[in-house]
């Protein structure tokens, strides 16, 4: 047990690094802070802020309304809409920016095409890396966390209640208002607050965009000026902005389980959804139609026929070999990362379910509580004590040990994603009776054959989609791998991003496409669950 607390803690060094920089706030670092307020700091804030408000209405409306027609309404193509919905979230938001930005640029092919039919030299649209671009791609991209919660809320509870109202004498209109909305606006809140979580925590989209976000803040601080002090500053003023937002999702969650069904209560399953006809059910199919071809199926061409361009007319074509390594690395940190991840979880959830002291407990929401923390300030968090360790003790090679060798990765990957991890083995224990413990006690089974002859084998699937969930995690993830990664250890998503930055968006398809192909597969086995369940 105690073995357990201490890695907990170990994971929690980051944030703790973070916040105990301040500990050594002098004249210097006052100057520091002064100085960012002066100049950076409140363009970071402002372009944070409008971002996240953007971002905010954009996915709460097309989320939102998204549930609604598939969960209140019956239209031609509801169905398969149901699953289509969720294809989004196999496309990463960087991933996303780069398929945009040869699409929307003043030589592609939308462009092109506009000014061949119109005869015009002036763009159709402003230019896709700004602002307004970056809102798009996270709109696009993180929809479906509204989507999802929501579908849930309604679907619970809310097609009965409608039938409810309708027999009152209640219109649509007044249903959708008084009765759906209210019931949705839980779920809505904690959705949009797990967007703006990915939003602020997001470097490869505001990055390549050429935005000055908090994000960037941070890796200009330490990268470009060196500044170890500032970019301090800049991490913790996004971590209680992150903790700001956890707080609100937390709340909107509990406010969400008081909102749905009790156990035993009628379910209602004589009501049905409102058949739409004619140019209602036209404007539902267009309303959930539009996002799934703005958030994946346009995206996908796009990096298709980059790729095909770069196979057929670029000089040395399709760089297998390379792409081969990257792959493999790829892959190598993310089966590492799941592997360990899973076996963390599994010790701490069944150290749970045998003794849940206080101090688990505890260590068990520092876990948790990873998911939220910017892969940006994990690195900053775990640089700060490898760097002050150096200085201590030149000799130990930590930081070498840190950014030279694969180890750093994996204490990043581990600090972010173990509560994904733990969050599916939780749920898996869930539906152990605790009567199958007793009955292994009288029998004479120990607390390691309880385990392993069995927990395990009833808890095999949880694992697996734990490891996937965190193999799939892994290989998106670009900010903390982007600093910490050894030398000549480039994963897909550095690779993309660097070959995006450079403009070789033909070179960055191949990647790109294989991040979202290994994405797509918790997307599907997540629409067959839903279908079951349905």
């Amino acid at each position: 047990m105690r073995l357990l607390t201490f890695v907990t803690l170990v994971l929690a060094l980051p944030v703790l690094a973070i916040f105990g920089s301040w500990l050594g706030f002098d004249a210097a670092s006052l100057e520091v802070l002064r100085h960012q307020a002066a100049t950076v700091l409140p363009g970071y804030a402002w372009t944070s802020l409008w971002l996240s408000l953007l971002v905010a209405a954009g996915v709460a409306a097309v989320g939102g309304l998204t549930a609604a027609a598939v969960t209140l309404f019956d239209f031609p193509g509801r169905r398969t809409f149901e699953w289509a919905l969720l294809l989004p979230l196999a496309m990463p938001a960087y991933v996303l920016a780069y398929a945009y930005t040869d699409f929307l640029q003043y030589g592609g092919p939308l462009e092109t095409a506009w000014r061949a039919w119109s005869g015009s030299t002036q763009r159709l649209l402003p230019d896709v890396r700004s602002l307004w671009g970056a809102v798009l791609m996270f709109v696009f991209c993180l929809y479906p966390y509204v989507y999802l919660l929501t579908r849930a809320a309604l679907a619970e509870r809310g097609v009965q209640l409608m039938e409810a109202a309708r027999l009152l004498g209640a219109g649509v209109a007044r249903r959708v208002r008084t009765v759906a909305l209210p019931l949705a606006r839980p779920a809505l809140a904690a959705g949009v607050a797990l967007a703006l979580m990915e939003t602020l925590a997001d470097f490869g989209v505001v990055s390549y965009f050429g935005l000055h976000t908090f994000t960037t803040g941070i890796y200009r601080a330490w990268l470009s000026m060196g500044d170890r002090v500032a970019a301090a500053q800049l991490a913790t003023v996004l971590l209680l902005v992150v903790a700001v937002l956890l707080w609100l999702e937390h709340r909107a969650q509990r406010r969400l389980r008081f909102a749905t069904a009790r156990p035993g209560a009628a379910q209602g399953q004589e009501a049905r959804p409102i058949a739409l006809r004619g140019g209602r059910a036209a404007l539902a199919w267009a309303v959930c139609a539009l996002p799934v071809l703005l958030g994946f199926v346009l995206p996908v061409l796009v990096l298709l026929h980059l790729l095909w361009q770069e196979a057929r007319y670029a000089d040395v074509g399709i760089p297998w070999a390379r792409f081969a390594q990257w792959g493999w690395t790829s892959l190598r940190l993310a089966a590492w990362a799941a592997l360990v991840a899973v076996g963390l979880a599994l010790a701490l959830a069944f150290a749970l379910r045998e003794r849940p002291g206080p101090g688990l407990r505890a260590a068990a929401r520092v876990v948790s509580l990873g998911y939220a923390v910017p892969g940006a300030v994990i690195a900053v968090g775990i640089l700060l004590p490898a760097g002050w360790v150096q200085a201590r003790w030149p000799d130990t090679g930590a930081t070498a040990l840190v950014t030279g060798t694969a180890l750093g990765l994996l204490y990043a990957y581990l600090v972010r994603f173990s509560a994904v991890a733990l969050q599916s083995v939780e749920s898996g224990y869930a539906r152990i009776p605790g009567t199958l413990d007793e009955s292994a006690r009288m029998l004479g089974a120990t607390r390691w054959r309880l385990l392993g002859r069995v927990h395990l084998p009833l808890l095999r699937r949880s694992a697996l989609a734990a490891a996937l969930l965190v193999f799939v995690d892994v290989m998106k993830e670009l900010p903390a791998t982007y600093v910490l990664r050894p030398f000549n250890s480039d994963t897909l998503a550095v690779i993309a991003y660097q070959m995006a930055k450079d403009e070789r968006l033909g070179e960055a398809a191949l990647p790109s496409l294989a991040i979202v192909l290994v994405g797509l597969v918790p997307v599907i086995l997540l629409s067959r669950a839903l279908r079951q369940r349905g």
